[in-house]
């Protein structure tokens, strides 16, 4: 990896169900970007909260040797069966690829709501909203 990219979208704009994600992309000259993808959210500590989660699970995903095309065929069938009124994250699935790298990443996550003074319930509760 030699350059990663944050960018904020409109929700609607994600490639499925989710309010961030990563994706790399490789140059001819075998150069990758990574380009992570958050959902606009009512203020920019929220949107700060999932890039950082983003990131660290990308890294440990990476350092794991974990493929990014087993993330994303999971997360989609895991939105394609999901029930009405279900907010589990795929990540939080103990089949998912990427289970142990999502918990780590989301207890940093938290670790950072609780510095930041953003409340963990309210700021889920505003996600499952999207």
């Amino acid at each position: 990896m030699n350059t990663i990219v944050i960018k904020s979208i409109p929700h609607n704009e994600q490639d499925y169900e989710t309010c961030g994600n990563y994706k790399e992309e490789k140059f001819d000259n075998d150069q990758k970007i990574c380009q992570i993808f958050v959902s606009k959210l009512p203020n920019w500590r929220m949107e700060f909260l999932i890039a950082v989660h983003e990131l660290i699970e990308y890294g440990l995903v990476k350092h794991n040797k974990i493929p990014l095309e087993k993330i994303d065929d999971f997360d989609i069938e895991f939105e394609k069966k999901r029930q009405e009124g279900n907010f589990d994250e795929p990540g939080d699935d103990k089949n998912a690829p990427y289970y142990l790298q999502h918990q780590f990443a989301t207890q940093i996550e938290k670790m950072l709501a609780s510095e930041m003074g953003i409340d963990w319930y309210k700021y889920n509760g505003i996600i499952n909203k999207l």
